[in-house]
């Protein structure tokens, strides 16, 4: 094992020190814009694909607009039904489903929770029974699609309601973390950790019910398209094959989300609720709902290239965030062959400065990038709105990054100071 030098020392940062960094680069005065408009965001891009094959919906008159909005479905029995029975059986497979208890990374207190890692083997029981049920005619394998309006609007009242018990159970907890801004702390939420008993409200929105039902939005839209068209095209099966892997990789790594941003640092209120239940499955399986209406080819040397790019894209989103775990799980593991080059901080932790970390701060985000340009690409280039993942997630992880950065200069100091030295590059190498 190797440690570069470091010019400079800094005192450990208080926790107000912190916080401040963090509330830096949170969203300020954006919670209201963000919260009026998201949720017709979802709404507008489903009603884009289904009623316009995908291209944009611009009302000229009120009359359209009139039109457009009488587009929104309210909950019906059978999408109320289905997300009462999604989440709860999802809760009891979180609950009951084997698997092992693992410590996550200390709190202010030092403290550490215990969380239960058996969502490989609850996503595979899901797939398999859920298959199951589609083969014994017991369920339409087009359903999610053909209720996919329904189910968009009766989970979205499901995290306004859930979002306003976690701020109510957070203001009567004693780890709350309040500004007194009543909605701006329903947006940010009121605890890091909100739990009953050792079940974790953040982990499981986070894992669970938002990443499996993005997987299974994309078979039915393929279930969709074959049931219309007769065939199932090369890019359908490459974005579903894709996304499959990539959520199929996340639960069998799963152990590695507690080193991230959101479980460390993110509290948990509306902000996240929402985007784990509703944005997620709902606006990353975009590039599906658009090749339904698009059945038509790629060329060989397209279907090549994208696939190519997807799995260079995986190798170092994987690779990165693997370096991570392993070195913080064990700071003598080798890094490509070689001892770990790494800072040691006046905090008495450590920051990786090689292999993948030793290229870009954040590498793992360009790992990220690539593979959402690939399943982006299967999509072609005639419309706009496909292509809305990779326009997004490049602004979020930017935003993110550039908060980690504020939090981590005043965690470290100096110290990081010197990361920064030594590894220039934010995300992307020699770019940015």
């Amino acid at each position: 094992m190797s440690q570069r030098g470091v010019s400079a020392k800094s005192e450990p940062a208080t926790q107000a020190e912190l916080q401040a960094a963090m509330e830096k680069y949170e969203f300020g005065a954006a919670w209201l814009p963000i919260m009026l408009l998201l949720p017709p965001l979802v709404f507008y891009m489903w009603i884009c694909m289904t009623q316009n094959q995908g291209a944009f919906l611009v009302p000229t008159s009120m009359a359209e607009l009139t039109k457009l909005l009488s587009l929104v479905p309210g909950p019906t029995l059978a999408s109320t039904l289905f997300v009462a029975l999604w989440l709860g059986g999802q809760a009891l497979l979180q609950i009951y489903a084997p698997g092992e208890w693992v410590e996550g990374t200390p709190l202010a207190d030092g403290s550490r929770l215990s969380y239960k890692m058996n969502g490989w083997f609850s996503f595979w029981m899901t797939l398999l029974t859920l298959f199951f049920c589609c083969w014994m005619g017991w369920i339409s394998p087009t359903f999610l699609f053909d209720e996919m309006g329904p189910i968009i609007s009766t989970t979205t009242l499901f995290c306004y309601g859930l979002s306003l018990y976690l701020y109510q159970k957070g203001k009567a907890s004693s780890d709350k973390h309040m500004t007194g801004r009543v909605m701006y702390d329903y947006f940010m939420g009121t605890q890091l950790n909100p739990r009953v008993g050792r079940f974790d409200f953040k982990l499981f929105c986070e894992a669970r019910p938002g990443l499996i039902l993005w997987v299974l939005i994309n078979f039915s839209v393929a279930a969709k398209q074959w049931q219309l068209h007769h065939t199932v095209s090369t890019p359908m099966m490459l974005v579903c094959l894709f996304q499959f892997f990539y959520i199929m990789d996340y639960f069998f790594h799963e152990e590695a989300i507690l080193t991230t941003w959101d479980i460390k640092h993110e509290r948990f209120g509306w902000m996240l609720c929402f985007g784990d239940l509703v944005w997620v499955p709902f606006t990353y399986s975009l590039q599906a709902q658009y090749l339904l209406a698009h059945p038509g080819e790629l060329p060989t040397w397209a279907v090549l290239g994208i696939i190519a790019l997807n799995l260079a894209g995986y190798a170092v989103f994987r690779g990165t965030n693997i370096q991570k775990h392993h070195f913080s799980r064990n700071p003598d593991h080798l890094i490509w062959g070689k001892p770990a080059s790494f800072i040691r901080t006046a905090r008495g932790t450590k920051l990786l400065a090689s292999g993948f970390w030793g290229l870009a701060r954040h590498l793992n985000y360009c790992g990220d990038l690539m593979m959402a340009l690939a399943w982006c690409l299967t999509a072609g280039v005639s419309n706009v709105l496909p292509y809305f993942y990779i326009i997004y997630f490049t602004i979020l992880l930017i935003h993110r990054e550039r908060r980690d950065d504020a939090l981590c200069h005043a965690k470290y100091g100096a110290d990081w100071e010197e990361y920064r030295r030594q590894v220039p590059s934010r995300i992307f190498p020699g770019i940015y």
